[in-house]
């Protein structure tokens, strides 16, 4: 018997690696000859002869026998590596956002969970060249296995999403890509049975399972069920004060009172707000008129100024003073009260029989959206420099606001098209907003298409409070009784 270590390579496995023994201990895994040598130097045995039975011992081959596919085996690395890197970057993309600024807790959770995955994601990707080189560690493939099956999940969601409303948006090119690729690494890395290296392949099942549950529930959580429990409330006041005299004009100086309360759980954020005192003239008639027959006569020109009364015709509506209690963009939190007091004047030989205060306020959950610092700047129709220029003879004379407008749930922004809010405020009517993806000012609401105005109106939680308050002008002006002689 020779006195030299007996050396045993073992036939080649899938990777084309073939094992080397020397003297009973395992002394690595070699694809190739000059590999082998290697292995052999550092074992202390640099002149083996390795076609002397004798001394090297070849199972399922002989020294001709090296199977390894090292071009095939190096694009399968790169090709792994790459989807998995840009995975990990489009679900970190996706999940900052939420993670670091959404509302709602929940929300900020499911944000952190793909930032997490992320992570995951690229462990997955370093751990490619363990999977597919020597395999030192047992688990290797089981992680990478992991982290194609989060890519497939989330790429899946991010297709159904998009498939709801099939718009052309950028993150289309790098989800769709991304979701066939996670259907071939799932075809590779099953054929190869990946997970073998795992201890316990169940319990790792069901972890998986159980990640792709909480997430599932999280998400089903922040997008449908809290932005539908939690309400949004106001309470809204407008009230008159008492009118003063001026000694120096033909007017008195009539008070306003203007208070409004968030009393929900939810901030907002303003889209318009408008305060617009109103004078009502009207025919009196003292006999009456037959209401039930000739209700139409007594209405005004505009619909909305609809009144009919028994003594009571030609009802009309003036607008006496008009301002906006927020600004565009203005944040109102849960709990925020603000309250204002404003002075018009009235005429003091005034025909207004009825004077009339509306206050009311448009505005964005802060939960369902968020628009952009843009938004915030005020716009001049009438004015060349601006690009919103419209001649007033076409468009009449304006503010305006336009700004992006972004979902507070990121999976809404990647998968559709930006949204823009609009809102055109002017003094002499109710104050207009649209959401949608463009809008051109010059053709007004033609620009718009109603049905998309709606659907994205009931998706960001636009709404509208409004109350009024009226006095009649006889009780405004009535003199102040005299103080009685003490």
């Amino acid at each position: 018997m020779s006195s030299r270590p007996w050396v045993v390579v073992d036939a080649p496995d899938s990777r084309g690696l073939r094992a080397v023994t020397v003297d009973g201990r395992p002394a690595g895994s070699v694809r190739s000859l000059r590999a082998l040598r290697r292995v052999l130097e550092h074992s202390g045995l640099p002149d083996v002869d390795l076609e002397d039975p004798a001394s090297v011992h070849w199972r399922g081959g002989g020294s001709t026998a090296w199977p390894d596919r090292a071009r095939r085996r190096r694009v399968t690395v790169a090709l792994m590596m790459a989807g998995l890197l840009a995975s990990a970057a489009l679900n970190a993309v996706i999940g900052w956002p939420d993670a670091s600024g959404a509302l709602t807790f929940p929300q900020r959770m499911a944000g952190a969970l793909f930032v997490l995955s992320g992570v995951v994601q690229c462990a997955a990707a370093v751990l490619v060249l363990d999977h597919w080189g020597r395999r030192e560690l047992a688990f290797s493939g089981a992680i990478v296995l992991l982290g194609a099956l989060i890519a497939l999940a989330t790429d899946s969601l991010l297709l159904v999403m998009w498939l709801e409303e099939r718009e052309d948006t950028p993150y289309l090119r790098a989800f769709l890509p991304l979701w066939c690729w996670s259907l071939w690494a799932l075809y590779v890395l099953i054929r190869e049975k990946s997970w073998r290296g795992v201890g316990q392949p169940r319990k790792f099942a069901a972890g998986v399972f159980a990640s792709a549950l909480l997430t599932a529930v999280s998400l089903a959580y922040s997008t449908m069920y809290q932005p539908a429990v939690a309400p949004v409330r106001f309470a809204l006041k407008a009230e008159f004060g008492t009118a003063r005299d001026d000694p120096g004009r033909p007017f008195v100086h009539v008070p306003l009172r203007l208070s409004v309360k968030n009393t929900g759980q939810v901030s907002v954020s303003i889209v318009i707000s408008d305060v617009t005192v109103y004078g009502r003239t009207a025919t009196y008639s003292g006999r009456g008129s037959p209401l039930l027959d000739n209700w139409k006569e007594s209405l005004g020109k505009d619909p909305d100024e609809e009144e009919a009364e028994r003594h009571v015709d030609r009802v009309r509506y003036a607008t006496l003073s008009s301002v906006r209690f927020y600004e565009p963009g203005d944040v109102l939190e849960s709990g925020q009260e603000d309250t204002r007091q404003r002075v018009f004047q009235l005429p003091r030989d005034t025909r207004y029989d009825l004077l009339r205060v509306d206050l009311q306020i448009t505005y964005v959950r802060k939960d369902r959206g968020r628009v952009d610092r843009e938004f915030g700047r005020q716009h001049k129709s009438w004015d060349k420099q601006e690009r919103y220029y419209c001649h007033p003879a076409q468009c009449g004379e304006k503010l305006i606001w336009f700004g992006r407008v972004r979902h507070d749930n990121n999976l809404v922004n990647v998968t559709r098209k930006p949204r823009f809010m609009t809102a055109l405020w002017w003094p002499t009517a109710t104050p207009e907003y649209f959401i949608s993806t463009s809008y051109d000012f010059k053709a007004g609401e033609a620009a718009v298409d109603p049905v998309e105005v709606k659907k994205e109106t009931r998706r960001y939680g636009i709404s509208t409070v409004a109350t009024f308050s009226e006095v009649s002008v006889a009780e405004l002006l009535r003199p102040s009784p005299s103080p009685r002689p003490s």
